[in-house]
This record gives C-alpha cells, structure tokens and sequence, in this order.
C-alpha cells in the first residue's frame, strides 16, 4: 500500500528519508513538548501514515528544543476529554504512541533534557530507547496529588524494575532519574552525548530499516504480543509468525544480506 505523507501539521514534523525512516518531531520546544488535543491528532494521523506506508521501514521519534522531550500533558489546556461520558472517555495514550495504532514497525525514541509524567506515554511504546547525557526522568503527579497509574503501569510492561517505578511515580519531582540511573534500571538501552544523539538515532533506525521489512515486523509484533499472553500461547504465537513472514527456504538464499563491522555495548 502507498499512502501520501500527510504535511501541515502545527505541533510535530514528519519527514521521510531516502533510507526508509520517518522522523517524527515534537514541535512545541516553548511548551516543552507537552502534549495537546491537537498533538495528539496530529500524532494519530502520523502513526497511520506509518503503519499503511510500506516503503516506511523504521522511525525515530524524537523531539525540538534543549530542553526537554516531553512534559506530558500541557496543563494550560488541560483534559480535552473530561466532559465526554466517563464510560467514553479514552486513556489519550491510546494517540500519542505507536502500538495503540498498531504500528509493528521499529521506533527509536531520542530523549533529549526532560521527560516528565506523560511524556513516558511515549517511551512505553517505542521499540529501542536512547538518551543524552543531561536527559532526566520524573513524574510530577505526586506534587499535584494526582493518582500516577497509567504511565507507570506502562514502564512495568516494559520491564523496568517494580521498586524504581514506584520510586519515580511517589517522589515527584523534587527527585530526578538521571540518564546513567536510566541506563542501569533499563529504562534506556544506550546514553551518548547530547551533541550526537540524534544522528545515533538515525543510525540505528537506518541500519535496522535495511533489513527485511517482512521479518523485522514479524519480529516486534511476536515480541510485543507475547506481553499479553501465557508463555505457551505465546511461543504457539511467535512460532506461527515464523510461518507467515518468512520466505520459503529455497527463497532465503536470494534475501539480501545488510551487514556492517560489528560494533559492541
């Protein structure tokens, strides 16, 4: 399938390259990338665009400004969707992150200075996390005497530790994870320095965008839908996946091989 790739937006860039990754961009560096309704929009409209464009093999979700990527919800709109019915109302992650989209697609997320409360909508579907050096993680719901649930419920889907969770979601944000703390609960994958954390991005997008699409999202969906499944149905899963995105054996000797020097982490 061919789809256009959407433009105007107001509050995110998307960009296309000739390697086959769409960069998505937080654009609202003077609000510190919190999220609006029309983010969150502009959000969905992008992560369809994604998922429907097969030419599109891998992304790089990553945000402007210095200093921060994103402060989850901007609190001078407020919730957009509080005067809906509560039986209605929708978790506004379901917008903002590629898996409610069903994008099986690799995203690599760049996080750069601040990532507060919502801003982990983000972080908790993307594939491959990596950080600056000054990157700092924080929920400031305690201070506000909000319940923080959603989002930390999300980094324990993805792994991180119960007690650093609990930790961040209770001590608000007179306490800061910082990027080396990050890198050891596993919260990020790789720290580099702010200077080259966007081409890093890039790099890793663009080597995982050569290879073949068919597996490689194969690949994820197994993995990710194995989160919700009992290790037999999810290994009953996986295995049917095989089946479906692999090329026949007498066809894998034609697959083209994109292979660089290994580097080592």
């Amino acid at each position: 399938m061919t789809t256009t790739v959407p433009n105007g937006f107001t509050t995110i860039e998307f960009d296309v390259g000739d390697d086959h990754v769409a960069t998505i961009t937080l654009n609202r560096p003077e609000k510190l990338n919190s999220f609006t309704e029309t983010m969150a929009g502009e959000l969905s409209t992008a992560w369809a665009s994604v998922r429907d464009t097969d030419s599109i093999h891998a992304v790089v979700l990553r945000a402007n400004g210095e200093r921060a990527f994103c402060t989850g919800i901007d609190i001078g709109e407020g919730a957009w969707w509080t005067d809906q019915n509560v039986w209605n109302q929708v978790d506004p992650g379901a917008s903002l992150g590629p898996r409610h989209h069903r994008v099986w697609k690799p995203v690599v997320a760049a996080v750069n200075g601040m990532c507060a409360g919502g801003g982990m909508y983000f972080l908790n579907e993307c594939d491959i996390i990596i950080c600056g050096e000054s990157a700092t993680f924080f929920d400031p719901h305690a201070n506000g005497g909000i319940v923080s649930a959603l989002e930390p419920i999300g980094m324990l889907h993805r792994g991180v530790p119960l007690g650093d969770v609990l930790r961040w979601a209770l001590m608000g944000n007179e306490e800061r994870i910082t990027a080396a703390t990050a890198l050891r609960i596993g919260l990020v994958s790789e720290v580099v320095a702010d200077t080259d954390l966007r081409d890093r991005a890039a790099d890793i997008a663009a080597q995982i965008a050569a290879r073949r699409p068919e597996a490689v999202q194969g690949t994820i969906r197994a993995i990710w839908e194995s989160l919700d499944m009992p290790r037999s149905v999810a290994l009953q899963n996986g295995l049917a996946y095989t089946h479906i995105g692999n090329p026949r054996p007498d066809a894998r000797a034609a697959v083209r091989q994109a292979n660089r020097k290994p580097t080592f982490r």
